[in-house]
């Protein structure tokens, strides 16, 4: 690895660049709120970009661009799916969120709404909440450094060990110092470089296979099936695959960007930039797994990589066939990808342990600034749980990805979904929702039962569990208050 090396002096600018904002959101951080939401100061573009950036990691050019380059087009439902899903989450849930919560106590966090909006006194709720985001959301991060270390690896021929932790450093300054103003100013740069190597890419992919019949002949020749978006498919299978929409409900990351919106006049506007740029991306990112199965069989003697790690294909494409200085810009897109849902993720944890245990459980007193500093160890803490984590050089990234977003999907979207629109929703219920959608998800993962992906029936047997433990009681009047005022509120503004 030379220190003339284009693709690392390209890292390191744009890895300086992330520290940098990070710096200067710094110095707007003068409080918890700050810390963990930003003061709920966030206008419509960087509402729409974080959230798009926030929600679609390494898994967008790496995951999903290596499904696409093994099995064809049959693999691009669960783009269908997210973009269904996504527009769903904006449409009822964003506004709402952001009215809700700052109805409720002017929430900070997830478990913060619900132990709020449902008045739970015992704490229960928010316990059990934060005990949730803390598990799946280390799964979550630890894929994240898997993808930044295969990023590292395979770029600069380092070893997976110095990898996982190069790669992760960077997104671990920038969080630690500068809170969520530093996640979110990051992530809409990130967004851009993002949607700027998903649209470049496959055009020059095109270009270097003779143009989009010669690379259609090619995709053909090597296997007819890869045009066939049902093939090797069944009801399950593409069920499973549109499911991942389901999971937009209840990803906290992506919901902080909703509670951190200024206004909720800002909603609508974001809701379109979002949708318009994740269409974007995700035709992108098929598009460079599907048209590199052209270029990859007109080239087999340089497929070896590809071949060994499917992953990959993004990575050697840019190598492939762009100058040095362009390559480092589109593989910094992944290491972009890798770093804005990272960061989140990490910010998301480090909000539940210090709001939902440090300052409800041990010091209820804790000055902001001790916070704020507690709120920063917990990122490290975080980070070094999830680095261990990804130590296996063996883990592939969406494995660990679908765990966890079904992890949350289940567990928080139906209760986040109906808290908003069902004003008779009650604590036992959402109590119920919450384990119900957890527990459903763990055991039908490890038994694995009908091959259908478990964020499926976890969401429909948390849904189920709210309404019928819901209807065993009635909320309270201040609850049926709070929340028709927030209705109200949403009504006039949205």
């Amino acid at each position: 690895m030379s220190v003339s090396n284009p693709t690392l002096i390209t890292f390191v600018i744009y890895i300086a660049a992330m520290v940098l904002i990070g710096l200067m959101a710094y110095r707007s951080t003068n409080n918890l709120s700050d810390y963990i939401l930003g003061g709920r100061s966030l206008g419509s573009v960087v509402t729409a970009l974080s959230a798009g950036a926030s929600d679609m990691s390494g898994w967008l050019l790496m995951g999903l661009p290596g499904a696409i380059y093994m099995s064809g087009l049959s693999e691009s439902w669960i783009a269908i799916g997210l973009i269904v899903g996504a527009y769903l989450n904006w449409l009822f849930v964003a506004g709402r969120l952001r009215v809700q919560t700052e109805h409720n106590g002017d929430a900070l966090t997830l478990p913060d709404y619900f132990s709020s909006r449902f008045e739970d006194k015992s704490g229960l709720l928010r316990i059990i909440s934060a005990v949730v985001i803390l598990v799946f959301f280390t799964i979550y991060c630890a894929s994240g450094i898997v993808a930044g270390a295969r990023l590292f690896e395979s770029t600069f021929g380092m070893s997976y060990e110095t990898a996982l932790w190069a790669g992760a450093a960077a997104t671990i300054a920038y969080t630690f110092v500068g809170g969520f103003l530093a996640v979110s100013w990051t992530d809409t740069v990130q967004a851009t470089l993002m949607i700027f190597a998903l649209i470049l890419t496959p055009i020059i992919v095109l270009l270097a296979t003779g143009g989009i019949d010669t690379a259609f002949l090619a995709i053909e020749a090597k296997n007819p099936d890869n045009f066939n978006m049902l093939k090797n498919t069944t009801f399950i299978g593409i069920i499973s695959l549109m499911g991942w929409g389901l999971g937009y409900f209840g990803q906290p990351h992506i919901l902080a960007r909703f509670m951190a919106a200024d206004s909720v006049k800002s909603i609508a506007n974001a809701r379109r930039i979002s949708m318009t740029w994740m269409i974007l991306c995700l035709g992108g990112t098929v598009a460079v797994g599907f048209f590199g199965i052209a270029y990859f069989s007109a080239h087999p003697e340089v497929a070896g990589p590809v071949n060994e790690n499917h992953e990959r294909v993004f990575i050697e494409l840019a190598k492939l066939l762009f100058n040095p200085w362009i390559a480092g810009v589109l593989l910094s897109a992944i290491l972009a990808a890798v770093m804005s849902t990272l960061s989140c993720q990490l910010l998301v944890c480090s909000s539940a342990l210090t709001e939902d245990f440090y300052k409800t459980f041990l010091r209820k007193n804790a000055s902001q600034v001790e916070l704020v500093w507690v709120g920063r160890a917990m990122v490290l803490l975080v980070a070094l749980i999830a680095i261990a984590m990804a130590a296996n050089p063996n883990n592939r990234v969406l494995g660990l990805v679908s765990y966890a977003w079904a992890g949350f999907g289940a567990a928080f979207g139906p209760v986040v979904l109906i808290s908003v629109i069902w004003k008779n929703m009650t604590r036992n219920g959402a109590l119920a929702g919450i384990l119900m959608g957890a527990i459903t998800v763990i055991v039908w993962k490890h038994f694995e039962l009908l091959g259908l992906y478990e964020i499926i029936p976890g969401f429909i047997f948390a849904s189920l569990a709210i309404y019928f433990v819901s209807k065993m009681g009635a909320p309270t009047a201040g609850m049926v208050e709070r929340f028709d005022a927030a209705e109200k509120d949403y009504n006039l503004n949205k």
